[in-house]
């Protein structure tokens, strides 16, 4: 699952939220229900289609009963995967149709404080693993899936299994598992050995060469040491690894080393993400003690940058818009943002690059963010 947001149009004026939850009328369930809404079609088994629409409102047939979904663009839920809880007022869209940007929140639990976090652990966990398993089977053919949480593998045996049962079912489905990469061991070696290795990527981050440094930034004593002892683990059970590196005041002065480092020992590694800051949650309480702005010195990430294109390592640059990167650099950039947390400024609104651009978080602050943006 995941937060309530909005996203803003391409123009620079703002959009219709893209709300990840949607209000619905009390349903009578006493266990969590999975299904996919669709407007049109047979009904199939997993599937609930309209029966009426009404000004703000569609109902659904699920089963015999009546699902009244209080929303003004029906439309927008055709073929969504949804999951319904026991005693709440809303449905949580976990696979929205059409959309490359779909997350399952397994756990808010984690080990770490990372300073620029932006899902804050809790200390209360609901195992949903069987409600994403109905849902992942329910998925478009082909269709990638982000697990996140908080700290996936604080439940591995859960996940594990999860992405067992899913792989036997449905070898389409590629995962994204994001982690930090401290709770693998010896004794999981069969299991990893199980998996698809070709379909899924596990994204581990790692903040500094300097162990002090990166212990420093997750808040965990002795965590890069383990986390190195993991990389090797992983990639001598063949799994690909995106190794994610989030700039901050902290370390960005040590990205080159960083480069050096990752590039010599763990050349396993299937490629390299550059992220800048997402100001949301520590990141937020955090972002003007750690914010880097690129636009006005972008030195030391292309020396990172140049270090791991020389050496081989495919490298990546997430959350950057482009007119904060200078243009050699440009290249680089993925449009990586989810769609649901995405926006534009007015001024991206002559930009002939807004298509191929990033774009700014939704909770991007514009009075303490990049001092140089403007259109390309």
């Amino acid at each position: 699952m995941a937060r309530d947001t909005e996203v803003s149009d391409r123009t620079g004026g703002k959009a219709e939220m893209i709300p990840l939850r949607v209000a619905i009328d009390p349903f009578p369930i006493s266990v969590p229900l999975v299904i996919r809404l669709q407007n049109d079609g047979p009904s199939e088994e997993g599937t609930a289609g309209v029966i009426h629409r009404g000004q703000g409102f569609v109902e659904y047939d699920v089963c015999g009963l009546s699902l009244t979904v209080r929303t003004p663009d029906p439309d927008a839920l055709d073929g969504d995967v949804v999951l319904i809880l026991p005693g709440q007022r809303s449905l949580h869209r976990l696979i929205r149709n059409g959309s490359p940007h779909n997350t399952f929140l397994v756990t808010e639990q984690c080990d770490q404080k990372c300073v620029m976090c932006s899902q804050p652990p809790k200390a209360h966990h609901v195992d949903l693993f069987d409600p994403f398993y109905e849902a992942a089977l329910l998925g478009p053919y082909g269709t990638t899936i982000g697990i996140s949480g908080g700290e996936p593998m604080l439940h591995k045996e859960r996940l594990f299994d999860f992405l067992l049962r899913v792989q036997e079912r449905r070898p389409d489905i590629e995962f994204h598992i994001l982690t930090n990469g401290q709770h693998f061991d010896k004794n999981d070696e069969p299991i990893l050995q199980r998996l698809d290795r070709a379909r899924i990527l596990w994204g581990i981050p790692c903040y500094s060469a300097s162990p002090e440094t990166h212990d420093d930034i997750v808040v965990k004593a002795g965590a890069f040491e383990t986390l190195e002892r993991n990389l090797a683990l992983l990639g001598k059970n063949g799994h690909r690894i995106e190794l994610r590196t989030v700039i901050l005041n902290a370390n960005v002065n040590g990205l080159a080393d960083l480069s050096l480092y990752v590039t010599t020992h763990h050349p396993h590694i299937s490629f390299w993400a550059i992220m800048q800051l997402e100001p949301i949650g520590y990141g937020r309480q955090n972002w003007g003690r750690e914010f880097f702005d690129s636009s006005q010195n972008f030195d030391p990430i292309a020396a990172g940058v140049d270090i791991a294109n020389i050496r081989g390592l495919e490298t990546v640059l997430y959350n950057f818009p482009l007119c904060t990167v200078p243009e050699p650099y440009r290249r680089f950039c993925a449009n990586s943002i989810s769609d649901w947390k995405q926006k534009y400024l007015p001024t991206c609104s002559d930009c002939s690059a807004i298509n191929r651009c990033t774009g700014f978080f939704e909770w991007y602050p514009e009075e303490r963010g990049f001092s140089s943006v403007g259109a390309l």
